[in-house]
This record gives structure tokens, C-alpha cells and sequence, in this order.
């Protein structure tokens, strides 16, 4: 890898059509669970001008009321136009659930590859670009809901590109803020309030005069939301993870029980990739998992500590097998993921929320002494 390059992440506001159906669908997963922590979650959401249609595969001993769901929803993200919603909702395939619950225990409800990444950049141990660029976003919603910029309408994106130096983030070299207001607002005066109000204080150190700075570089963004642009879940999975800095398996999350290993697993590669950082075990690393439908056991597991650990991967990867339960019921136990908790984190990223259980740096210990057997085994 080069010395000296750009990074580059994005980010939305939760008013942003696609992030918007998100919440719909992660909205719905949250009352099937409350309900019935056993049901079998696969929801679509698509919305456009007028019309929201919810889809899917659920399975479930509490259906909740979808329309209900998906315009208290809509509500609560700051939009109030009327809209037509459609449910087209059916139980889980048979063929699929027999798989998922062959032999008295749960398995993966597909195949699937996922990864998880931390590193030391930041003391949320992600990449700079990727937490800069959700404080941006997060402090556009923040500044419309308490009326710090008036005139603020939900929808609304954000894109940083970070300048590296000697592989360490040295100035944020161009940021991109789009963000809908209401009709009359002058430019000008919207981007003297964004950049004093969100820039300045998300960016920080590493804002300089040599930034460029492009707030609503198209001009006037009035129309927004389903009105403006047909919504869909699964169509932000960089923003969702990491920024396109990592690689990603191709699989979307929200929506999805913990059945669903693209979600499941995606959460928990995350978790070890974060506790093997935190734990001083590596500066950074990625974890990557792949799972076959119908067993539980994934079908690899492997560890990158890009030339920064204190063991070899593959001592590394020992310790995680023996250490961590890594099929469905075991990341759900170790996760809390039978529980209706995402809805609270589908937005910003589903990685910079600290309080959220795949977040938490509480094995560091485990995982030394983890290594230690591991390589004493070799």
C-alpha cells in the first residue's frame, strides 16, 4: 500500500429515502422480537412518492400492525406527507426453515461472507474518514430537530475524503454536505450556518484552509425524501460499515433476524476485529467469516493484523475459534441479538454507536490468554 493516499467515506441523514427504509424495515424487525424473540425476520422496505410497500418472509407468533409501524416511523423521522402503504408479507420458506432449525439447533438461514474491521485511528477504532463523516450527518439532523439551523428538512448526505501521510491521517482534504431546507433559504446563508454550526465543530483539528468545502454544490435542495427519490433497503452498505475501506461481503443488514449470518455475522466479525485492537493485540485487523445455509459452524475464519500483531494470524484465528461461539446461537447470545435493538442503531453507521453490544471491548484479557494456549498448542 501506498505512504501517502485519500480515503474517502459517506454517510446519510436518517431522512434520506434509502436510510429511511432502513429504519422501516429494522422498525418491523424490533416489534416481531418484542413480541416473539424466535421470529424469522426478512423485510424489505420500498417507498417512493405517495406509496411505501413492506415485503418479505416473516414468521412470527406476534405479526405487529406494519402500517401502523411504517407511518409512526415516518413520523418520527420528520416527514408528514400521506402515503399509501402495501404489505406483502408471507411465512419464511419452509425449505429454509427446516434448514435453520435442523437437529435441535440454529443454522445459518444462507451462505454468506463478512468482515470486520477496527483500527486506532479513532477512539471508536474505526477509520477517521468514517467517523468524521457521520458526525456530519448526525449534526445536521441534531441542528434541524433543535432548531440550531432553521430551515433544515430531513433528508440530507455527507462525504469526507481524509488525506493520509506516512499511512496516518494528516488533514481532511474535501468534504461534501448536501442537505434539504425549506423553499426561500439563501445558499449562502445555509452554508455559513453548516459550516459554523456542523463543519467546524465535526471536523475539528483537521479542517485547514486548504480544505475544500462544497455544501449543496447543485444549489437549491428543496424536494427531498420519497417525493425527490425512491427509497429501498440494502442500498447503503458502505455507509452502514465502513466506508468502502474495507471490503464487504455483499450482504445488507437491516431487516434481517440473527438468522441471518450477513447481519449476524457481520456484527460479530466486528466485534473480535475491535477486541483484538482494543486488547493491544494489533494495531489494526480485519476479520472475515464465510457460512453455508444450513450448518452452524462457519465455514472459515481468519484474522489480518495487516503486519501490526503481537502473534501471527494464525495464532490469532486459533484464539477466536477456541474462544468465541461463532454460530447463529452463539453470536445471538453473545450479542443480545434475540432482542429488539436495531432500530437504535441503523443510523450513522451501525458501528460508531458505543453502547451498542457488538461494540463493547470486553474480552481483551480473554483474548491473551486465548493466545497464549493457542500458541503454546502450535
Amino acid at each position: 500500500m501506498r505512504d501517502n493516499y485519500i480515503l474517502t467515506a459517506e454517510s446519510v441523514t436518517e431522512g434520506h429515502p434509502d436510510k429511511l427504509c432502513d429504519t422501516i424495515a429494522d422498525a418491523v424487525l424490533d416489534a416481531c422480537l418484542l413480541g416473539d424473540p424466535d421470529s424469522r425476520v426478512a423485510c424489505e422496505v420500498l417507498a417512493t412518492a405517495g406509496k411505501i410497500t413492506v415485503a418479505g418472509e416473516i414468521t412470527t407468533k406476534a405479526m405487529p400492525d406494519i402500517p401502523h409501524i411504517v407511518c409512526k416511523t415516518v413520523r418520527q423521522i420528520g416527514y408528514s406527507g400521506n402515503y399509501e402503504v402495501e404489505v406483502d408479507i408471507h411465512d419464511q420458506s419452509p425449505d429454509i426453515a427446516d434448514a435453520v432449525n435442523s437437529e435441535n439447533e440454529i443454522t445459518a438461514g444462507d451462505q454468506g461472507i463478512v468482515y470486520g474491521y477496527a483500527c486506532r485511528e479513532t477512539p471508536q477504532l474505526l477509520p477517521l474518514p468514517v467517523v468524521l463523516v457521520h458526525r456530519i450527518t448526525k449534526g445536521l439532523t441534531e441542528a434541524r430537530r433543535n432548531g440550531v439551523i432553521p430551515g433544515l428538512r430531513p433528508d440530507g448526505k455527507a462525504q469526507v475524503s481524509v488525506e493520509y501521510e506516512h499511512r496516518k491521517p494528516k488533514r481532511v482534504h474535501t468534504v461534501v454536505v448536501s442537505t434539504q431546507h425549506e423553499p426561500g433559504i439563501r445558499q449562502q446563508s445555509l452554508w455559513d450556518a453548516v459550516y459554523q454550526q456542523i463543519l467546524l465543530p465535526a471536523l475539528g483539528e483537521f479542517l485547514d484552509q486548504d480544505t475544500e468545502i462544497l455544501i449543496n454544490p447543485s444549489g437549491s435542495f428543496v424536494l427531498g425524501g420519497f417525493e425527490a427519490d425512491t427509497g429501498l433497503t440494502g442500498r447503503k452498505l458502505m455507509v452502514d460499515t465502513y466506508g468502502g475501506i474495507v471490503p464487504h461481503g455483499g450482504g445488507a443488514l437491516s431487516g434481517k433476524d440473527c438468522t441471518k449470518v450477513d447481519r449476524s455475522g457481520a456484527y460479530m466479525a466486528r466485534y473480535l476485529a475491535k477486541n483484538i485492537v482494543a486488547a493491544g493485540l494489533a494495531d489494526k485487523c480485519t476479520v472475515s467469516m464465510a457460512y453455508a445455509i444450513g450448518k452452524a459452524e462457519p465455514l472459515y475464519v481468519q484474522a489480518d493484523t495487516h503486519g501490526t500483531g503481537v502473534y501471527p494470524d494464525f495464532v490469532l484465528e486459533d484464539a477466536v475459534k477456541l474462544l468465541f461461539d461463532l454460530t447463529p446461537t452463539g453470536m445471538a447470545n453473545t450479542l443480545q441479538l434475540m432482542e429488539p435493538i436495531y432500530q437504535k442503531y441503523c443510523n450513522y453507521g451501525h458501528f460508531t454507536h458505543q453502547d451498542a453490544p457488538w461494540e463493547q471491548p470486553d474480552c481483551a484479557e480473554l483474548l491473551w490468554e486465548g493466545c497464549d494456549l493457542a500458541a503454546e498448542r502450535m
